[in-house]
């Protein structure tokens, strides 16, 4: 026992995991973390540098791969290809039930999802963290954003985050490292926005460094080299992944031990201290079991693998999981709408071009229910877009051959512009996952069931958001307008959160406004399970802020006695 005791216990290496490693390290506190995949350091990114013709299968699934990553591979899903499909947990290992059709989509590695990670990061504003309360949805926020502004400078300055200082309340500025550059008719398509809707269209804010970082902290990192190929992991540390970022930090301090294959299945409870001592694990190779302590627990294994683990925490005390005392532990599933929008044509600009591979696009902030708009359908929405131009796959079905075909592959082809929304999904009891005890995995552990779906305001948000779309394309005076939608589930967006919300009242939550357990405070859950609301923004850099708050006041409570 006295071997396996730590001062904290971090489970999870995504980016919740890793902030969690690096600020409980830094401040002194001998922490193990643990994760259920396999080691992935810094570099070790297999298909990172191969060349297109390198990759088997024109870098396409096989038929193979299709049948061990069915749901992964669903339309929206982009994922599975030969260069990346080493990162994402199979179906058939892996498996999930679905009451109702559910995109779920997991890295079980170190590093996890921050990986393969989109790095869009855009903080919540006030009007995201009071919308619970006024509107009187779901649980309100016990914090508000002046409580999480520091920690967003923080994680800011920390990871670097390219963007432009514009001045929106509702998507407050940052610690910003230089903006990316929009092309010409992503300008032109601003202007347009700008003058004709009173709306504004901005360079995207993304984790991938533009420029050198602000400190010296992270000298394996270097900036961005604009080859858009981010999700195979980068060697050059252009983007924020706990593998480039966090971790080594913490590994720096020398007060971390990582141990990895380690699946975390239960959180053990004592009676009579009242408290957490410890978490049970299973060793993912061998089946051993081990059981390990520590004074103070952050989870971090990702929305429902928290939720899985805390649900198959059973005791006397905590019969219908662990912290579960309101009954909301596994509800208000939430999930950014996803897959809808708009593209057209662009006449013009054909003696322009653009360089590199830019990974980032535009940004169109939420402007509905905001100042004196008002809506039947209540929160709002984003689009995430780009202008480009057309390549050689636009003459595959022209009839040309040899020389003519050759000539034609090596002009630019036409300009387009294409947008989809993200928008808000509202918290709702109907919405959860339950543990499924008669299906077991593996490892012999109970699997997820998921039993969530778009309710009215998602389905009347959906609808505007295809209008907007084609109203803003038709109206910029471009041509070929058309809307796209695809099949999507909740967890399409990948931005799913939600089963162990924060909330004022335990009644009705299962975290109080630090992040702590209501009914155990040595307990802290800091990644997407935590959210109140959804807001319409990329989450991640929420998570991020708020698990270096929740680690800074678990180390003040430590100091004072109080964990």
């Amino acid at each position: 026992m006295e071997k396996n005791t730590f001062d904290a216990i971090v489970v999870g290496t995504g980016v919740s995991g890793g902030w969690a490693a690096k600020e409980l390290t830094e401040k002194g506190l001998k922490t193990l973390v643990l994760d259920r995949g396999p080691m992935v350091q810094h570099l070790d990114y297999p298909t990172a540098m191969k060349a297109p013709w390198e990759l088997p299968y024109g870098d396409e699934p096989t038929q193979e791969d299709l049948a061990r990553w069915p749901k992964h591979t669903r339309p929206s899903f982009y994922g599975i290809t030969q260069s990346t499909k080493h990162w994402f947990a199979d179906d058939i290992d892996n498996p999930y039930e679905e009451t109702k059709p559910f995109d779920w989509f997991r890295g079980y590695h170190v590093g996890g999802r921050s990986l393969m990670w989109g790095r869009q990061s855009y903080r919540f504003s006030q009007m995201d963290f009071e919308a619970n309360g006024k509107e009187g949805v779901g649980a309100d926020w016990p914090i508000r954003y002046d409580d999480l502004a520091p920690w967003y400078d923080h994680v800011e300055h920390f990871i670097g985050v390219s963007g432009n200082t514009d001045h929106l309340a509702q998507l407050p500025d940052g610690d910003f490292l230089p903006p990316m550059e929009l092309n010409c008719v992503e300008k032109d398509f601003q202007g347009k926005l700008d003058s004709k809707f009173n709306r504004k269209l901005i360079i995207g804010r993304t984790a991938n460094l533009s420029a050198p970082l602000k400190h010296d902290q992270s000298p394996q990192r270097g900036t961005c080299q604009y080859r858009n190929l981010c999700m195979r992991g980068c060697p050059f540390g252009g983007y924020f992944s706990s593998n480039s970022s966090t971790l080594p930090s913490a590994e720096r301090t020398g007060n971390m031990t990582m141990v990895t294959n380690a699946i975390v299945y239960e959180l053990i409870y004592d009676n009579e201290k009242g408290k957490a001592t410890g978490v049970r694990v299973l060793d993912a190779e061998t089946g051993k079991q081990t059981e390990y302590f520590a004074r103070v627990i952050f989870m971090c294994a990702s929305t429902f693998g928290t939720a899985h683990i805390l649900m198959n925490s059973t005791s006397s005390r905590f019969p219908n999981g662990f912290g579960n005392d309101s009954g909301e532990l596994g509800h208000n599933i939430m999930d950014h709408l996803f897959g809808t929008g708009a593209r057209a044509m662009v006449d013009g600009h054909e003696d322009r071009y653009y360089s590199g591979r830019r990974p980032n696009g535009f940004y169109i902030p939420r402007y509905r229910n905001v100042g004196t708009d008002k809506q039947k359908y209540l929160r709002g929405f984003g689009f995430q877009g780009g202008a480009g131009r057309q390549d050689w796959t636009r003459l595959v079905q022209q009839e040309a051959l040899g020389e003519e075909l050759k000539r034609a592959a090596q002009e630019p082809g036409p300009w387009y512009v294409s947008m989809m929304g993200f928008g808000e999904m509202l918290p709702s009891h109907k919405n959860f996952v339950t543990l499924d005890r008669n299906h077991k995995d593996k490892y012999g552990l109970p699997v997820l069931n998921f039993d969530a779906a778009h309710q009215e305001n998602e389905i009347m948000m959906g609808k505007a958001i295809i209008e907007d779309a084609m109203e803003m394309l038709t109206g910029a005076g471009y041509r070929n307008v058309n809307s796209f939608s695809m099949k999507a589930n909740v967890g399409a967006g990948i931005h799913e959160m939600g089963t162990a919300r924060m909330g004022r009242d335990p009644k009705t939550s299962v975290l109080n406004g630090w992040n702590q357990v209501h009914a155990c405070k040595n307990v802290f859950v800091t990644d997407g399970s935590a959210m109140a609301s959804s807001a319409c923004q990329n989450p991640s850099l929420t998570y991020m802020a708020l698990t270096a708050r929740a680690a800074n006041h678990a180390v003040e409570e430590l100091k004072r006695g109080n964990l």
